[in-house]
């Protein structure tokens, strides 16, 4: 079965109603398959796996590159651990924050998701990319209903990701809202 198709059966199986939406999981294998040979993938905020499926769909038939997932709750963590994953793919169950301050590498592509390393830890994150690097932020269209609070820490995100002079950035309508940045090479 398609990595894809198996992921999205995981989680309707299991009731995770928060899966990547198609048109930004497209985006997302898109942007895999232009990878320079050897680049690292980041994916904070595993869920049922549908996201790094996308991706891992992307580099087939690649092996040269690594994803790393990252899921913080394990129970949820665990249910993408059922999937028939290529030995490219690594899913770590691991607090962002924790992950993103302890890790010494940088990462070619991406994929924030999660409260952690997008609302609260945005400056680590984006210190993980890699000159030339993607950033992909997911869930940046406002829902009716979101808690004024959560709505204002999401206007932050979008500030910051819009403004950094270190990114060029863009805002897109696709899914539930998408904010892509690539890191500028600056010269020694």
């Amino acid at each position: 079965m398609h990595l894809v198709d198996a992921a999205h059966a995981r989680a309707e199986a299991n009731g995770f109603g928060q899966s990547c939406e198609p048109e930004v999981g497209r985006l997302l294998a898109v942007l895999a398959a232009a990878l320079p040979p050897g680049a690292r993938v980041l994916e904070i905020g595993t869920g049922a796996g549908v996201g790094t499926a996308w991706i891992a769909d992307g580099l087939r038939p690649r092996t040269d590159v690594t994803v790393v997932s990252i899921e913080s709750d394990p129970a949820t963590a665990a249910i993408a651990a059922t999937g028939d994953w290529p030995a490219f793919v690594h899913l770590r169950v691991a607090d962002a924050l924790e992950y993103l301050t302890a890790e010494s590498g940088g990462f070619d592509l991406i994929f924030a998701d999660a409260f952690g390393g997008k609302i609260e830890g945005l400056d680590r994150t984006l210190a993980k990319l890699n000159p030339r690097g993607t950033l992909v932020v997911d869930d940046m269209t406002p829902v009716e209903g979101w808690p004024e609070d959560f709505r204002a820490k999401q206007d932050g995100v979008r500030r910051t990701l819009l403004a950094d002079p270190h990114l060029v950035a863009t805002e897109l309508a696709c899914g539930s809202g998408v904010i892509i940045g690539v890191r500028r090479h600056l010269a020694d």
